[in-house]
């Protein structure tokens, strides 16, 4: 009963164990997919439905109290449809993904235009040559200029500051640049000032921005408030993407690789299966492992250690023959032997210790010296004894 129950038992374990992984999967998956596809994302700066400190939504919900319908267009598409009958606002940040060619068209789809932040491209583009300036670290600056729209706010908090082109009329001015800029022509008027400093839920309640803001922005009936997105690029200015400069088959292959490479460690990990407890032999023969060392000493070509195992060994042997202390001196068991022989000490000393093999020639005919005077030294110690 047990014999059967253990693999069952272990399938079973097995099973659980591919479940749980593929549970773990479709969770990360799910999750995955949720923060990328449908989950929380955190809105940009200035955006206006964001209620946070550089949201705008403060500023969008004065406007509607004052009767103004703010648009909030995420695509280019959106903008221009909003656009189409000409006679609203178009609030919009930088837009570096459009062209000269498509920031000028769809600025001229608006009655007027406000750049919420704008850059120096911008800037040149839409206001005649206007550049980026200075920086006026929250400070309220007065107005000092005659357009309504900052005229009535009096003073207001500043950021960004810009230098004005042929024809553009600058407001609050900080060292011979200004904070916002405007240019009339036909009944258009195209506004540009750091918003960042000026109409964002933290920043509107200072001073005059709040009427700036209002004044700018409530100039029509309708405000389009623009937020670019990356795709809004134009096709023909776009840099090729890696699909763009890869053959068609690549992506294809990539994938089938990957479907392989997860078949293949599917496949190899079901074949190792549980491991199996084996029991090993409690002892080895005292001639394997002496085979097997001088095979690995013969693969080597070391005849020097290959000498050194034999004469270790039979100095042991020397040791008991002779009665001397376990663990003698190397030197004191060759002296020894001298001795008892009667022989060339020096002799003695190059068979048990110094001579040194080069060849495999060599180290036969040192295992020979090496026999002959143990076999010398039995004879001497076995003649002593019968003599006895």
């Amino acid at each position: 009963m047990s014999v059967t129950a253990a693999p069952v038992r272990s399938r079973r374990r097995g099973a659980l164990g591919w479940v749980a992984l593929i549970v773990a999967l479709l969770l990360v998956a799910l999750v995955g997919g949720t923060l990328v596809y449908g989950g929380y994302s955190q809105r940009a700066a200035l955006d206006p439905e964001s209620a946070g400190s550089d949201g705008a939504r403060a500023v969008v919900r004065v406007l509607e109290q004052q009767g103004v319908r703010v648009i909030v267009a995420r695509d280019r598409p959106a903008a221009e449809r909003a656009l189409a009958d000409g006679e609203a606002t178009l609030a919009m940040r930088d837009a570096p993904m459009l062209s000269d060619d498509a920031l000028r068209d769809l600025t001229d789809r608006a009655r007027n235009v406000v750049l919420l932040e704008p850059r120096t491209r911008a800037l040149d583009v839409v206001l005649n040559g206007s550049r980026l300036g200075g920086f006026a670290d929250d400070q309220a600056v007065a107005a000092d200029c005659s357009v309504p729209a900052a005229a009535n706010a009096g003073t207001a908090r500043v950021g960004e500051l810009m230098t004005p082109g042929e024809g553009v009329v600058g407001c609050f001015p900080v060292d011979g640049e200004f904070a916002l800029l405007t240019l009339e022509t036909a009944g258009r008027t195209v506004t540009a000032f750091d918003a960042l400093a000026t109409l964002t839920n933290a920043t509107l309640p200072r001073d005059g921005n709040a009427a700036l803001a209002l004044a700018v922005l409530g100039q029509t009936d309708t405000v389009v408030w623009y937020m670019p997105s990356p795709a809004d690029a134009d096709r023909a200015a776009d840099a090729p993407t890696l699909s763009d400069l890869t053959p068609p088959w690549v992506t294809p292959g990539i994938l089938l690789l990957i479907v392989a490479a997860l078949v293949a460690a599917i496949w190899r990990g079901r074949r190792f299966g549980p491991l199996v407890t084996e029991r090993l032999p409690v002892t080895v023969r005292a001639n394997e492992t002496t085979e097997g060392r001088a095979r690995l000493y013969a693969t080597a070509r070391d005849a020097p250690h290959a000498l050194d195992e034999l004469r270790r060994a039979a100095r042991g042997r020397l040791e008991r023959l002779l009665g001397l202390s376990a663990r003698s001196d190397p030197g004191r068991i060759a002296d020894a032997v001298a001795a008892r022989l009667g022989a060339d000490r020096a002799r003695v000393h190059g068979i048990l210790i110094d001579d040194q093999p080069r060849t495999d020639r060599d180290l036969v005919a040192a295992a020979d010296r090496l026999r002959d005077l143990e076999a010398s030294v039995r004879a001497a110690v076995r003649t002593e004894g019968t003599t006895r």
